[in-house]
């Protein structure tokens, strides 16, 4: 769904005497040399990059760890990732605006006006290359607006490091020209010097991990250059910045109610998107965990696996943790759990009443509820699709923690006072115990690098911490929109092709889903009458209405007999040039692996 954009450009034209008519220049048009004369024309040019580049959807992002009835092309592979014609994400209209107000702002006679959009504009270029050499890889930087004649349409492709190289430079100056969240009375909704530093931390910790893990050495900075550059950005904020995590005390709801509250948390969120009822600026994440229409999400048994015990050691240490049923596996977790998904004694914010997962709206019986609102916001239609008021997350400080603890122990530098700064804090917030640097490199948890369920090119020293960070992040950033591009930099699409598996039932029979004694769901063999059973129970007959991993029993297994092709190490890191971009320009050079029949 798409944001209203906060404000709307308009220009109202004056009367005119007969003279004018002279003058052959439409007066319906208005050149770049009429405009930018004001600080509010400056502001209005640059509203929609909020609006064209923010993600409105982070919590509809498939992997490994989270997926839908509806598999996306990524999660498919094979040829349903095909070469576009066109599209596919190679667009630069924002980036053609970003360089026109950066040619002409200068005309503002506001100067601190001048530097301050010029610097939001900087942080939008490099965000929007942030986003193309994520997919792309190496593309044509361009920092001019170009015309219809310019030769520089048809430039080849510029190094990624070339491009890095400049992203730095534009947040940089974006970091030293930005307003505060003091001076921008509008935050966390405009973009700050703490946005920019936030961003920086970002893009530098995924290429500096990109390259390490792809073995990617490019003539220029190093993979550690980058890994520097992430944890310094993260320091600075972290040090100089006025943020923390938002906690009330109550360690059992903080982290649900962090995302279900109707406005961003001004501590903790350090950019949001603003959505509002009473603006009709609506998402969509509430509906989409409760309606079955809505994609029927639902988290993995991989990534129920890898929440930790509540006294911190593994879930999967565990006698018998493989067929575990619902009530016995989420008991005593890792409080996140109960607020990332529906457990026993779950009921909606401002309610009472207990309400058991829905295995007809999530179909690995793992329903989320992360951003799932009291049923009472957006004037009692939250629970309609798109309907959704609650703000949504860009930056927020939770992840700025992880970016520097990852960063550190990627470069080999992190201490146990690093940890206690950055992941500990995170971890306290829920009740958690901290996580021991000596003792996470001591023991290394084998379900987090095994080639069945976790990431196996993990090596050196610090094998056993990086495993555990990534635990952490995948745990409190899950539906926020990071994890494929996660998996990318980790080079660790082999993720892809892991269990894609629900809860476990052992066979036919009641399940009491609430704790409450009382049957929630039953299920029945397939060919044999259907029972009979009180008033809202969920009833399923096995290998029709609900499919195990072993036919009369084991997983929810809702894509068994769905044919997918493993993730291609050779071609599916990155994304392919539209057939249509590279008929137009000769220069481009496609990416490994994709053939789209031009021999050029």
């Amino acid at each position: 769904m798409k944001r209203i954009i906060i404000a709307v450009l308009a220009i109202t034209l004056g009367l005119t005497s007969c003279d004018d008519l002279l003058d052959l220049e439409p007066k319906s048009l208005i050149s770049q040399v009429d405009y930018f004369k004001t600080e509010t024309d400056l502001q209005l040019f640059t509203n929609s990059f909020y609006n064209n580049l923010l993600d409105k959807s982070p919590y509809d992002d498939q992997s490994d760890v989270y997926i839908q009835q509806n598999l996306s092309d990524e999660m498919m592979g094979g040829t349903k990732r095909t070469v576009p014609a066109s599209g596919g994400g190679w667009t630069w209209t924002d980036l053609r605006k970003m360089n026109t107000l950066l040619a002409y702002a200068d005309q503002c006679s506001d100067k601190n006006a001048v530097v301050k959009y010029t610097a939001l504009t900087r942080f939008f270029r490099a965000f929007f290359y942030f986003e193309k050499v994520k997919r792309f890889g190496d593309v044509p930087w361009y920092d001019t607006e170009l015309g219809s004649d310019d030769e520089a349409l048809y430039n080849p492709r510029d190094s990624r490091e070339l491009v890095m190289t400049h992203m730095i430079e534009d947040i940089d100056y974006a970091i030293a020209n930005l307003p505060t969240d003091k001076e921008e009375k509008s935050a966390p909704y405009r973009v700050t010097k703490w946005a920019a530093m936030a961003l920086k931390a970002q893009f530098c910790l995924y290429e500096g991990t990109y390259r390490k893990y792809h073995n990617l050495t490019l003539e220029g900075n190093d993979y550690k250059y980058y890994l520097q550059q992430a944890a310094d950005a993260a320091e600075e904020l972290m040090t100089k910045g006025p943020y923390k995590l938002y906690t009330t005390g109550h360690p059992e709801s903080d982290y649900l109610n962090l995302f279900a509250e109707e406005d961003a948390n001004p501590d903790e969120y350090i950019l949001a998107i603003k959505f509002d009822y009473g603006l009709s600026i609506y998402h969509n994440a509430t509906a989409h965990a409760l309606l079955a229409t809505q994609g029927r999400p639902g988290l993995t048994r991989k990534m129920v696996n890898t929440y930790l015990m509540k006294d911190g050691t593994a879930f999967t240490d565990k006698a018998g943790w493989q067929e575990m049923t619902f009530i016995d596996e989420v008991k005593d977790r890792d409080p996140r759990l109960a607020q990332s998904i529906r457990t026993p004694g779950y009921h909606r914010i401002g309610k009472t009443e207990v309400l058991a997962p829905d295995l007809s709206i999530s179909v690995t019986g793992y329903q989320p509820i992360k951003f799932v609102q009291d049923p009472t916001a957006s004037g009692g239609n939250v629970d309609r699709n798109d309907r959704s008021t609650c703000d949504l997350p860009v930056y927020r400080y939770a992840e700025v923690l992880l970016n520097y603890a990852e960063a550190k122990a990627e470069l080999g530098t992190l201490t146990q006072d690093d940890l206690n700064n950055s992941v500990n804090l995170i971890r306290k917030r829920v009740g958690m115990p901290d996580l021991n640097l000596a003792n996470a490199n001591a023991h290394p948890d084998r379900y987090l690098s095994s080639e069945e369920t976790g990431y196996p090119n993990v090596t050196g020293s610090n094998k056993g911490v990086i495993l555990e960070i990534r635990r952490e992040r995948t745990i409190e950033l899950m539906q926020e929109g990071f994890r494929f591009d996660d998996l990318v930099r980790w080079k660790a699409g082999s993720c892809i092709n892991q269990s894609l598996m629900g809860m476990y039932f052992p066979g036919a029979g009641s399940y009491d889903l609430t704790g409450d004694g009382k049957a929630d769901v039953v299920l029945y063999d397939k060919g044999t009458a259907k029972p009979d059973v009180a008033s809202g129970t969920q009833v399923y007959e096995i290998g029709n209405e609900l499919i195990l991993s072993a036919d009369n029993k084991g997983y929810v297994y809702y894509h068994k007999n769905i044919l997918r092709t493993n993730f291609s190490e050779e071609r599916d890191y990155l994304y392919p040039i539209p057939i249509n971009e590279r008929s137009l320009n000769h220069n481009l050079t496609q990416n490994p692996g994709w053939d789209d029949g031009l021999s050029f």
